[in-house]
């Protein structure tokens, strides 16, 4: 199942009529060149019909990009640009849109050849406002033609994003456990961000999971799991019931998703899963997730969102781990300390029970949950999958919308630091840089809840543009901030 988007970006050069028509159309062939030798030609199509200077323009090129089936555009000012006609094409393309603007090229052609397309920048961004238009602004628009083409790749994945939230349903089986208040999940900022929500009850999984006992994929699907398991296939009696849950749940997302293309499920996993399915499907989770539809455990809608927008961003595999527990001081001090360079309040652990994929493990085993089977009887927790989180560089993040449908975020980077856990479940020593502040005065303090999304290597300026881009005020989008930079709610006599 392909569940990202691909993204194909219309460029449209614009020009003002009192200025020369011929450098926009110069800068934009020189931009085509440089992004062509350096990224390629896959993702971004030249308009090539008209130089757009007037109302007539636009619409003639906003039906070349559709036509040509561009699902994002890049509005290029290779002059002044006419900020009516460039901002009614980004009001009318039902897309994500950017812009950027040329610089000028040298102080020997600064009559004729000057386009003062960093004042028209102004304007655009101006009337963008007055059409309640959204569009993406590069951290400093204005450059040559590789700066340009630069800025057009930073914005892939923020439109690969808005694409796929656009055409995003997420699926979720049963009400989030017991004393898990912290995954309420307020649907109605999921619908201002154009995502479906299909929401159904564990006993119409229980049904469709029953239904698929003799399934004659079933053996197929347990080699799958074998071979990728190998050595660490601990409990070879369990895979034809994951087999089976798999296929399930696999056959409702091609049956449920109705006219969206991509999907994501916030499943149930306990307390009562174990005893009627006879497993636990951390399992299962973790391959799904390996395959682009991420699973979040506990009914977590807002931490199945945030995999998939991680998903997205980052092209690779993600996962969703408690924001777990601390670092033993030993353990710090035998393993970490005069190592590398974190204080002891920088590192924690992160952890699930076993939904994060193998191939994000330094090595994996099948087990039983142990935190389960304190109060069960342990066959019927069997299907989580162990290991040490490789180690690496790491994005920790997350999109929430509180009890008043207010959206929230937050992004750090760090790394999963290569020191033996010497625990269970799906587990890491993370490391970011100011950790302890971060997690007090915005993690704690904006109420965030204990489950935080996982991208495997930094991503925090594509996850920062995104969370601008979908709508979450700059204020409430939380980093961990240097040490001097205070947070707003900091004491700063502490």
């Amino acid at each position: 199942m392909q569940n990202v988007p691909k993204i194909k970006i219309g460029l449209v050069a614009v020009s003002r009529d009192c200025f020369p028509e011929s450098l926009s159309v110069n800068r934009r062939k020189a931009l085509v060149e440089a992004y062509t030798k350096k990224y390629g030609t896959d993702t971004l199509y030249e308009c090539p019909i008209c130089i757009v200077e007037s109302e007539i323009h636009m619409v003639q090129a906003l039906e070349d990009i559709k036509k040509a089936g561009c699902n994002a555009l890049c509005v290029y000012l290779g002059n002044f640009g006419p900020e009516i006609s460039e901002t009614l094409l980004a009001k009318h393309f039902d897309g994500p849109k950017m812009f950027c603007a040329a610089e000028e090229e040298t102080q020997n052609n600064l009559i004729q050849g000057r386009g003062d397309a960093y004042c028209g920048m102004l304007n655009a961004s101006y009337n963008l406002a007055l059409r309640n238009t959204k569009a993406w602004i590069p951290e400093y628009p204005v450059g040559g033609p590789e700066q340009c083409a630069d800025m057009i790749n930073e914005f892939i994945p923020i439109a690969k994003a808005a694409v796929a939230l656009a055409n995003l349903k997420i699926i979720s089986f049963g009400p989030r456990p017991m004393n898990f208040l912290a995954c309420n999940a307020p649907i109605k900022q999921l619908y201002n961000l154009g995502v479906e929500i299909e929401e159904n009850s564990e006993l119409d999984l229980f049904e469709a999971f029953n239904n698929h006992a003799d399934d004659p994929r079933i053996p197929d699907k347990v080699k799958e799991m074998e071979a990728e398991l190998g050595a660490g296939n601990k409990k070879p009696g369990i895979l034809p019931k994951l087999a089976q849950y798999e296929l399930t749940l696999l056959d409702w997302v091609e049956a449920h998703k109705g006219y969206r293309e991509y999907v994501a499920i916030a499943g149930k996993c306990w307390p009562a899963f174990q005893t009627q399915f006879g497993f636990v499907p951390c399992y299962v989770n973790s391959r799904l997730t390996g395959m682009g539809i991420p699973v979040s455990c506990e009914v977590d809608i807002y931490g199945c969102l945030s995999e998939f927008i991680g998903t997205v961003v980052s092209d690779d595999i993600v996962t969703l781990l408690d924001i777990n527990n601390s670092v033993p001081r030993d353990m710090y001090e035998e393993s970490i300390k005069g190592k590398f360079d974190y204080n002891f309040t920088d590192t924690f652990m992160g952890f699930h029970c076993g939904n994060t994929c193998s191939k994000k493990l330094a090595s994996c085993s099948m087990e039983y949950q142990l935190i389960m089977a304190r109060a069960l009887p342990e066959e019927v927790t069997q299907g989580t999958l162990e290991g040490d989180i490789a180690p690496g560089d790491i994005t920790f993040y997350r999109l929430q919308s509180t009890a008043d449908n207010k959206l929230r975020a937050y992004v750090a980077e760090g790394e999963v630091l290569p020191v033996a856990t010497k625990s269970f479940g799906g587990i890491g020593v993370f490391a970011i840089p100011e950790m302890g502040r971060f997690y007090r005065h915005w993690l704690i303090e904006k109420n965030f809840p204990h489950h935080g999304a996982v991208a495997f290597g930094h991503f925090g300026k594509a996850l920062y543009e995104v969370f601008k881009y979908i709508g979450v005020e700059i204020d409430e989008i939380g980093f961990n901030r240097a040490k001097g930079d205070r947070y707003p709610g900091e004491n700063p006599f502490a």
